[in-house]
C-alpha cells in the first residue's frame, strides 16, 4: 500500500490525514514526532496545516521501525538517525583525503621520473 500511495507522481504534498493514514500512526503521534525528531519538518501551510513530502514519509515510516520493530526509544532513534546522517559527509571527507593523498603521490612519482631523465 505504501509504495502505491508514493507512487504517485503528480502528488507533492500529503495531508498529515493521508499520512496517518499510510504509516498505521494517529495525528497526534505524528505531531509529537515533530517535536522529538528534529528532521521531521513538514511544510507549513498558510492555513497552518500541515505539507509532508515523500521523503518525510519515509522518514516516518524510519521512525516507526527503529520505536516499534526493532525497540529504541525515542533518544537511542534520534541517535541512530543522527548517525545514518553522517556517514555520507564522512564518506566525502574520507574521500578528499583520499585524492589528496593520491594527488601527492602522483606529484613524487612524476618528481621521481624527472629525476631519472
Amino acid at each position: 500500500m505504501v509504495e502505491d500511495f508514493l507512487s504517485d507522481r503528480h502528488k507533492i504534498f500529503y495531508s498529515i490525514g493521508e499520512v496517518s493514514a499510510l504509516t498505521g500512526l494517529k495525528s497526534h503521534i505524528l505531531r509529537y514526532w515533530e517535536s522529538e525528531f528534529p528532521t521531521l519538518k513538514p511544510e507549513k501551510r498558510s492555513n497552518g496545516r500541515r505539507a509532508y513530502r515523500k521523503a518525510d514519509i519515509l522518514l516516518i515510516l524510519a521512525i516507526k521501525k527503529l520505536l516499534y520493530k526493532e525497540g529504541y526509544t525515542i533518544a537511542g532513534a534520534r541517535k541512530k538517525l543522527a548517525a545514518a546522517r553522517r556517514r555520507p559527509s564522512q564518506d566525502k571527507d574520507m574521500l578528499a583525503q583520499l585524492r589528496d593523498d593520491l594527488e601527492n603521490l602522483l606529484g613524487v612519482l612524476r618528481a621521481e621520473k624527472r629525476k631519472k631523465r
